[in-house]
């Protein structure tokens, strides 16, 4: 069974599942990978989902979740990506590690609507180099899996 590696945002609406999608497109074969949020927002945003078209993982099947979903699961690895949800993450069961890369919440752009779009691309860019990167350290260090 893979270690499971749960990403955590306050709305699970954009920036965990820019990064669930992320990771499991470079690391499926290694990890299970989910997202929720400590208040989720109920949707994908679709600017999100339309961002990460763009390079080609789909996301659009995705749905906000709360993190109580999983607080009776074996979670090895908790990733926060934004400072509220780093304060609101709890404990769960099997969990091993634990990390917190904070981005921007494009959610909250303002501007015109290319502007916004614009800071959807560069967030998702920021994810896409921290997660890929996580991943390849994964497969470079096998035995410190998640």
């Amino acid at each position: 069974m893979k270690p499971a590696v749960l990403i955590l945002c306050t709305g699970n609406s954009c920036r965990s599942h820019m990064a669930e999608g992320v990771l499991q497109h470079a690391a499926s074969d290694l990890v299970h990978v989910s997202s929720a949020g400590s208040k989720p927002a109920g949707y994908v945003h679709p600017l999100a989902i339309q961002v990460m078209k763009e390079i080609d993982i789909d996301i659009s099947a995705h749905r906000s979740k709360p993190l109580s979903e999983f607080l009776d699961r074996p979670v090895h690895t908790v990733i926060t990506v934004c400072g509220n949800a780093d304060q609101a993450c709890p404990v769960f069961p099997g969990q091993v590690n634990r990390h917190h890369w904070g981005f921007d919440d494009p959610a909250h752009a303002t501007g015109t609507p290319e502007e916004v779009l614009q800071c959807f691309r560069r967030v998702r860019d920021e994810i896409r180099r921290v997660f890929e990167a996580y991943a390849a350290g994964l497969r470079e260090a096998p035995s410190r899996r998640a």
